[in-house]
């Protein structure tokens, strides 16, 4: 899969003019289209304002995407392939004798993902709804399959909590580190890092 994080590439959420060599233009389209969503709402912003932000005008654009609502879908879509594909990697590649090692990569993972692209938090959050349903589904049923291998791992570590419970307590770790548009910015990203694991930890412990 493509990696989410400790990418040469630019982070997803940054909006820019000039075109950089070594990504592709519907790459540059997307990431440029979710900082501007993410600042303006999605009927805040216009074909042609995505377009000039990656310096090609808004018929242009058509020749990529059908219309704001299939980029939309196409930006969801991806992502939530990306993260339920690293989640299967980070939880079959982590040490296989400990569950807790596995557990350990999935916060790394996830942690650095929220960091480094809260614009495409705060988009999902806020545009779900206005993606057609059929994208719609398939991003629901990747990020079903991504917390389930949560899920799985905790089950390894906690074999006889019931699994609506750690399927519970996933989701609501998965909201502590989804609260980066709003938590970070104050703290160096280091330290932010460091708090959003250890406030994971607590959070998982009690289960």
């Amino acid at each position: 899969m493509l990696t989410i994080v400790n990418s040469p590439r630019l982070p997803w959420g940054a909006v820019t003019t000039a075109r950089t060599p070594t990504r592709n233009r519907r790459a540059e389209i997307l990431e440029a289209a979710a900082g501007l969503f993410a600042a303006r709402g999605f009927h805040g912003v216009s074909i042609e304002e995505i377009g000039a932000a990656v310096g090609i005008s808004g018929p242009a654009l058509y020749r990529h995407f059908h219309g704001k609502e299939a980029l939309l879908g196409e930006m969801l879509l991806d992502i939530s392939g990306r993260l339920r594909e690293q989640g299967a990697r980070l939880a079959t590649t982590a040490d296989p004798d400990t569950a807790e090692a596995a557990l350990d990569a999935l916060l790394t993972g996830h942690i650095e993902f929220a960091l480094n692209h809260p614009a495409l938090i705060r988009v999902h959050e806020r545009e779900l709804d206005n993606v057609p349903e059929p994208a719609r589904r398939g991003i629901r049923r990747l990020q079903r399959l991504y917390a389930e291998e949560w899920v799985t791992v905790l089950t390894e570590l906690h074999p006889s909590c019931p699994p609506a419970r750690l399927r519970a307590a996933t989701h609501a770790v998965f909201g502590l580190l989804n609260s980066t548009p709003r938590s970070a910015g104050e703290l160096p990203p280091e330290t932010m890092a460091e708090l959003l694991r250890g406030m994971a930890r607590a959070a998982l412990a009690t289960l």
